[in-house]
């Protein structure tokens, strides 16, 4: 392979690595290894460069460059390891010409070599006010469940979060071109789509007319009869629309399943993180989308031990687990980010964060179990992801054998390991 890329964090960098890989290509690059890094938590940015360090020893001869949300918060870190030869930003990532620049900037370094700050092709993400479309014709994986970029940034400036610093204000792709590009990815045998943005429920409000999210899932769903599954990444359900709501409802190709970003279940603590709803909000939320869609799986983000939390105030975030009957979590141990509010405000000892991200895990595992247990004897649609795993339509692994990747089958699950629903 001319170009790997090594993807770290949310699914939106799994839709634009595929971007990267053929842009990189097109301009000519060889033996070379992309790092698309993620800057959601302190952890993130660490596990990226000790992955750099390892593919050095492992390749030594490839050159490595390196992209992607931690490569716009923090150029200078990567810039300044010897393993790497060169820093792109995050919205030059997926721009032919970049990858042309840096050809041009690495073939002249092996004759004159190239310092820290010749390193880094980085502009200000804030400067970004549209956002291109940008067409696959198929992901070379050819993976069955692949993802739409539909929106890119955020407007928001939630206390903890680092994210719009890496990615920018919101934007938003036009209708028409997310639905030929669900079109082009279907004909081509894909038959789950995901579509995916930073900020998902904030879609659209950059484009005439000021479409929703709701309005372009259903346009989609009407305009491509041949997908088979549509899903929807990581939503604020806050601004989640009425056609949104309307469609889980009613579109049985639109997959029964969310996820959440709830972050913390005590009201001052959501108010502390400058979220824009309260634990009431998320609680009646989700008892609306049940009342609507009662098989649905609700998963959702939760960070622990953010700065003055107290362990009453912790409790709350662990009961919501219940009380919004999720069944998939993602815990983040707080971890504070330079430059974010957040960040200034009284820390708790890293034990005490340690210790409670382990308790909502816990509560996350056990939901987990009931689910599965709830699901045996039950008849799913599942995709075929590979010779021995599916997921149905709500997101859960399934144990399979002798089906044909790619596939939708309809299966009765006989029981559960643990972890998987079992055929």
């Amino acid at each position: 392979m001319a170009v790997e890329v090594v993807t770290f964090g949310c699914r939106l960098n799994a839709f634009e690595s595929e971007l990267i890989r053929r842009e990189a290509e097109g301009a000519g690059l060889a033996d070379t290894i992309v790092v698309n890094s993620c800057a959601v938590t302190n952890e993130a940015v660490a596990q990226a460069r000790q992955q750099i360090r390892k593919l050095k020893r492992a390749r030594p001869e490839a050159r490595i460059i390196v992209t992607g949300c931690a490569a716009q918060t923090e150029p200078a870190t990567f810039a300044a390891m010897a393993e790497v030869d060169r820093v792109i930003g995050n919205d030059d990532k997926t721009r032919g010409d970049a990858w042309h620049a840096a050809k041009g900037a690495l073939d002249a370094g092996v004759n004159f070599g190239l310092d820290t700050e010749q390193k880094i092709a980085v502009a200000d993400i804030m400067a970004v006010r549209e956002m291109a479309p940008h067409l696959l014709d198929g992901y070379q994986s050819g993976l069955p469940r692949v993802f739409v970029q539909v929106q890119n940034g955020c407007d928001h400036r939630c206390t903890f979060c680092i994210i719009p610093y890496g990615r920018g204000n919101s934007r938003s792709v036009p209708v028409g071109a997310v639905v030929e590009q669900v079109r082009r990815l279907a004909e081509r045998g894909h038959a789950e789509i995901v579509l995916t943005g930073v900020d998902l429920t904030s879609y659209g409000a950059d484009l005439p007319g000021v479409p929703k999210l709701g309005s372009l899932v259903k346009k989609v769903l009407r305009h491509v009869p041949e997908l088979q599954r549509l899903r929807i990444s990581s939503i604020d359900q806050v601004e989640a629309d009425r056609d949104l709501i309307d469609a889980l409802a009613t579109e049985p190709r639109l997959m029964p399943h969310l996820h959440l970003s709830l972050q913390a279940g005590d009201d001052l603590i959501l108010k502390r993180m400058k979220r824009r709803h309260c634990r009431a909000d998320a609680i009646a939320f989700c008892a609306e989308v049940r009342r609507l869609r009662p098989d649905i799986a609700l998963g959702a983000d939760l960070i622990a031990g953010f700065p003055t939390e107290t362990e009453e105030m912790f409790r709350r975030s662990l009961d919501l687990v219940e009380a919004c009957g999720l069944t998939f979590l993602h815990v983040f141990p707080y971890s504070p980010r330079p430059g974010t509010p957040a960040a200034r405000m009284p820390q708790l000892d890293g034990r005490v964060i340690r210790a409670r991200a382990a308790r909502l895990r816990a509560a996350g595992e056990a939901a987990l179990q009931r689910r599965l247990a709830a699901e045996v004897g039950a008849t799913r649609s599942v995709l075929i992801e590979g010779p021995t795993q599916g997921r149905t339509e709500h997101f859960i692994p399934v144990s399979v054998g002798g089906e044909t990747p790619g596939t939708v089958r309809r299966l009765t699950m006989s029981g559960h390991d643990g972890t998987r629903l079992v055929v």
